[in-house]
């Protein structure tokens, strides 16, 4: 069984404001009492794509001092930049092709892919990535279930801004989906709202996004709830390939412990 946890769109941009709702989300993941695999953080890490909004998203994720107590995972959105996302928060030489890494656990397989396009806010899965992608099932034992983690969700979610901009080509995603079934679901972010739905046949969820909530066209005409609590979502890979997502908010205020039969206070 593989358990992961999964946030998007953290839009760090050097305000108190977004470093705090990351911190938060991070907190309450960093101090989990139980196993989790890994954290996905699918795109959007930095809302200019500067190298300090990477850093400091590297240091709010651990990711080079190894403070994080599991993997964590990510690929670009289309507030990303590729090369200052490879050098400040991968520690990698910078270059500017698709930023693609698969991951391997006892109860599955991850593969972050990069649906971004440079200079552009819509998504697509390039030739480049398509292969890796392949190549990448082809490297896998028999009978390892795969999840495809990207930015960008290839169906609607039925607000207008998100599906102005969502995944080009989603028939040739559909096509690998079809010879690929071993690909038990899709992870994708974007849309700041948390979404569960199906494409072509599997399933597809949305995580939240961190940094505000999108309140859909009948909560009312103001696109942004930056009052929403933080969002995350936890993913089950069973053992017979099935997907189970789970939702949980985090609210303003510190984590209390506490032990059994004692009385929790809210803040």
């Amino acid at each position: 069984m593989l358990v992961l946890a999964h946030v998007s769109d953290l839009h760090l941009d050097g305000s108190p404001r977004a470093t705090e709702r990351a911190e938060r989300v991070r907190d309450r993941l960093w101090h989990l009492p139980g196993r989790v695999d890994a954290l996905l953080v699918t795109g959007d890490i930095a809302d200019h794509g500067t190298e300090e909004e990477y850093e400091e998203a590297a240091r709010i994720l651990g990711l080079h001092d190894g403070s994080a107590p599991f993997p964590v995972l990510t690929c670009p959105g289309n507030h990303d930049s590729r090369a200052p996302y490879r050098k400040a928060l991968l520690g990698s030489p910078a270059a500017d092709g698709p930023v693609n890494a698969a991951h391997v656990f006892d109860g599955g397989a991850v593969l972050m892919c990069d649906s971004s396009i440079p200079g552009s806010d819509e998504g697509e899965l390039d030739e480049e990535t398509y292969a890796w992608i392949e190549a990448s099932l082809d490297g896998l034992d028999d009978g390892l279930p795969a999840l495809l983690a990207f930015h960008h969700p290839p169906t609607p979610v039925h607000h207008p801004l998100p599906d102005s901009y969502q995944l080009h080509r989603p028939e040739r995603l559909a096509a690998l989906l079809e010879r690929r079934p071993g690909i038990a679901g899709l992870l994708t972010g974007h849309a700041h709202t948390p979404a569960a739905t199906v494409f072509a046949g599997r399933p597809l969820v949305v995580g939240p996004g961190v940094t505000w909530t999108l309140r859909l066209p009948w909560e009312g005409a103001q696109v942004a709830d930056r009052d929403a609590p933080v969002g995350l979502a936890y993913h089950v890979l069973d053992d017979a390939g099935r997907l189970t997502s789970h939702f949980r908010t985090v609210a303003w205020g510190h984590p209390q412990v506490t032990t059994p039969g004692t009385a929790v206070s809210c803040w």
